[in-house]
């Protein structure tokens, strides 16, 4: 693929996201070969947009997902809007959303590239805050017969949408993270239930393995930025009408209602 067919892609992409689009299907000449032409791509996205990156998110960070998203490997992909709790997101203009309980991580300090790996224990230092949330993902691509192969939808930020976020959990780095059941209600009825120990190990997991992704990348991570550490309840389709939310117990939760 080269770089006039990847430009090619990452315009498509950055019209999809600013005019709030799907379109069935791809050009079989503009899907990325691999998962690095694939990032590539999306970093071509955000030039094109040249919207700040306010955050990232991170798929699949254990086996279930990632063969239910059909990858070897977790993914990630930038995130452009975080919202406190309560939100409400108009269904309509929506690409696909999909509300997924995730725990939100906001950085204290720059992580940027380096030669030495980084450790889980200075990620853990690097982050300010642990919230309750909600990842909002979105996809551009329609989910029918012709969905494109995974490297597009890793182009496309890996189904990047909306992070929403509850206040701070105190004292997060001595409580029981790992342990805590997190629930995910539509209109008051349970709909899934989870917990990062199952799902990510601990949040901190799957932060330590983007920062080191983003270092070997040469791209980095910001102070401020807003990490979304990967689903605890799996994936459904919301309608309108419904409220969501997602509940950390003591550790605090999100609403999102779909007009």
């Amino acid at each position: 693929m080269d770089m006039t067919a990847q430009r090619e892609l990452a315009r498509l992409l950055a019209a999809l996201r600013r005019d709030r689009r799907q379109q069935s299907g791809l050009d079989p000449r503009l899907v990325p070969p691999d998962s690095a032409t694939a990032y590539r791509v999306a970093g071509m996205v955000a030039e094109e947009l040249d919207w700040p990156v306010l955050g990232w998110k991170i798929a699949a960070f254990k086996d279930e997902m990632q063969q239910a998203l059909r990858t070897h490997s977790p993914i990630y992909g930038r995130t452009y809007f975080v919202k406190e709790t309560p939100y409400s997101a108009v269904h309509a203009v929506l690409a696909s959303p999909i509300p997924e309980v995730e725990y939100q991580a906001r950085l204290g300090i720059d992580l940027p590239p380096r030669a030495k790996p980084y450790s889980q224990d200075e990620v853990t230092e690097a982050v300010a805050s642990l919230h309750p949330g909600l990842e909002l993902a979105e996809c551009r691509f329609i989910h029918d017969a012709a969905f494109p192969p995974l490297p597009a939808i890793l182009a496309d930020g890996a189904g990047s949408g909306t992070i929403i976020y509850g206040p701070a959990i105190e004292n997060w780095k001595t409580r029981d993270i790992a342990g805590q059941e997190a629930t995910l209600t539509s209109n008051g009825r349970l709909r899934r239930k989870g917990k990062a120990a199952d799902a990510l190990d601990h949040p901190m997991a799957p932060v330590t393995w983007l920062a080191n992704e983003l270092s070997r990348t040469g791209v980095g991570m910001k102070a401020g930025q807003m990490v979304s550490t990967g689903t605890l309840t799996g994936m459904l389709a919301p309608k309108p009408g419904e409220t969501y939310v997602a509940d950390f117990g003591p550790f605090g939760g999100v609403t999102v209602a779909f007009t």
